[in-house]
C-alpha cells in the first residue's frame, strides 16, 4: 500500500527523523494485538465469613477466597535490544519507464532480529509531496504510484525487522523518466553541470553551467525559477549554457534557480544543482531633486543648466552628481561644477563655493557641449552614487 504524507516539513527532515514518521502499519497492529483483552462482563461479588448482607438483601452462601492459578509463561516484555538492522545498500534502477521505476537493492544485515520487509520513501523534485510503500523480505520492487513521463523522483529505501527496529536510509537515488517507451529516443541527456551566477544588478541575475551530453544531441536547456517551498516554473529555454533572468518584482521565500537539459523529442534530464539568488533590497526614498534644462539648442551645439536640490533632513557636505546622455552629446565647457565625461557618462562635482548642500538647499551648475544625431535629455540623476528624483 502506497501512503502520502502530504506536508513541507516531511520533506525537510533528516532520514532518521522520517524514518520515525514513515511507521510499519503491521509493527502497530502487532503491538495492538498484544494488549490483554477487556473482562466481557462483571463478576457477582464474593461474600466474606463474618460479613452480614445488607439490611433487605437476599442471603448469600459464604465463599473463602481462592488462589488464582499461577501464569504458565512468563508475560512478555518490550524488545530493547540496541542493535538495529543496517541500511540496505546498492540502491540502483534496473528499469524506468514513462509509468514505473523498478528498484533494486543489496539486502540489509540484521542486528539482534531477523529482517521483516523495507519500506520505501520518494518525492518528486521541487515538491512538496512524500509517497511511501512498504514491502516484504525482498529486494527489488516496482513503484508506479503517481510516477509519470518526464519526471524527476528520488528514493530511499531502510530495513525493518521483527520487533520494529528499522535502520538508516540507503543514499537517496534520482531518477528521471523518459517522455516515450517506443519513440526513437528513450534516454535522457545527462544533468547541467556547475550551475553559476555571474554578476547581478538590481534587477537581473547572469546564470550559466557546464554543457550536458546525449546519445543523439541536446537541443536546448530548461531554466526554472523555485520558490524553496511549492512553486517552481519555467522560465525561459535558451539554446546555449548562458542566461540573464530577471529577478522578481516581490521578494519570495527564496530565490532559487536550476537547470535541465532536454533533447529533441522532449526528454529532460535530472536538475543541475540549485543556485539562490537574494533580491537586493529596495533603495530607500530619494533624497535629491534633479532638474536638467536646456536654455539654448542650435544644429550641433547646446547650452544646459542643472539643479540638484538636497530634498533629505541633514546637510550634504561635497556632492557628485552623474548621469547618462541618451544621444550622442559631448559636453565642451562648464560653470559652477567641475565636469568630465566617459562615453556617455558626466560626472559633476561640486566646487568650493557650493561644496555644501543644506537640507532643502540647492546648487546649479552648466555645461555647454556639442550633438550631432540627438541631443535628448537625460532621465536619470544620482547623487553621491544615490539615485534622485527627475524634477
Amino acid at each position: 500500500m502506497t501512503r502520502v504524507w502530504s506536508s513541507a516539513l516531511l520533506r525537510r527532515l533528516r532520514p532518521g527523523l522520517l524514518a520515525a514518521v514513515v511507521l510499519s502499519t503491521a509493527v502497530f497492529a502487532t503491538a495492538l494485538s498484544a494488549a490483554p483483552a477487556a473482562d466481557a462482563g462483571t463478576a457477582a461479588p464474593a461474600a466474606y465469613p463474618g460479613v452480614a448482607p445488607a439490611p433487605g438483601a437476599a442471603a448469600t452462601s459464604t465463599v473463602e477466597p481462592t488462589a488464582t492459578a499461577p501464569p504458565t509463561a512468563a508475560p512478555s516484555t518490550p524488545n530493547t535490544s540496541p542493535f538495529p538492522p543496517s541500511a540496505p545498500t546498492n540502491l540502483t534502477a534496473s528499469s524506468v519507464t514513462t509509468r514505473s521505476v523498478t528498484l533494486t537493492w543489496t539486502a540489509a544485515t540484521p542486528g539482534c532480529c531477523a529482517i521483516a520487509g523495507y519500506d520505501i520513501a520518494y518525492y518528486q523534485a521541487f515538491s512538496d509531496v512524500i509517497y511511501s510503500a512498504s514491502v516484504g523480505d525482498v529486494t527489488t520492487t516496482t513503484i508506479t504510484s503517481t510516477i509519470g513521463p518526464g519526471q524527476q523522483f528520488s528514493f530511499l529505501v531502510a530495513a525493518r525487522d521483527v520487533v520494529g527496529h528499522r535502520s538508516g536510509w540507503a543514499p537517496a537515488l534520482t531518477v528521471v523518466t523518459p517522455v516515450t517507451d517506443t519513440g526513437p529516443d528513450t534516454t535522457p541527456p545527462s544533468a547541467p553541470q556547475n550551475l553559476t551566477v555571474g554578476e547581478v544588478t538590481a534587477s537581473t541575475a547572469a546564470l550559466s553551467w557546464s554543457p550536458s551530453t546525449d546519445d543523439v544531441g541536446v537541443s536546448g536547456y530548461n531554466v526554472y525559477q523555485f520558490d524553496g517551498w511549492f512553486v517552481s516554473r519555467l522560465i525561459a529555454t535558451v539554446p546555449g549554457t548562458t542566461y540573464t533572468a530577471t529577478l522578481p518584482s516581490s521578494t519570495p521565500l527564496r530565490n532559487l534557480y536550476y537547470v535541465r537539459a532536454r533533447d529533441a523529442v522532449g526528454n529532460v534530464s535530472i536538475a543541475s544543482n540549485t543556485v539562490d539568488v537574494p533580491i537586493p533590497p529596495t533603495p530607500p526614498p530619494s533624497a535629491c531633486l534633479v532638474t536638467y534644462r536646456n536654455q539654448s539648442e542650435w544644429q550641433g551645439g547646446f547650452v544646459a543648466t542643472v539643479t540638484v536640490q538636497n530634498t533629505g533632513a541633514a546637510p550634504i557636505d561635497g556632492w557628485t552628481v552623474t548621469f547618462t546622455f541618451p544621444g550622442d552629446q559631448q559636453v565642451a565647457s562648464a560653470w559652477n561644477a567641475t565636469v568630465s565625461q566617459s562615453g556617455a557618462t558626466v560626472t559633476a562635482r561640486n566646487v568650493d563655493w557650493n561644496r555644501v548642500l543644506a537640507a532643502g538647499g540647492s546648487a546649479t551648475f552648466g555645461v555647454q557641449g556639442r550633438w550631432s544625431a540627438s541631443d535628448a535629455p537625460p532621465t536619470n540623476f544620482a547623487l553621491n552614487g544615490a539615485p534622485c528624483t527627475v524634477g
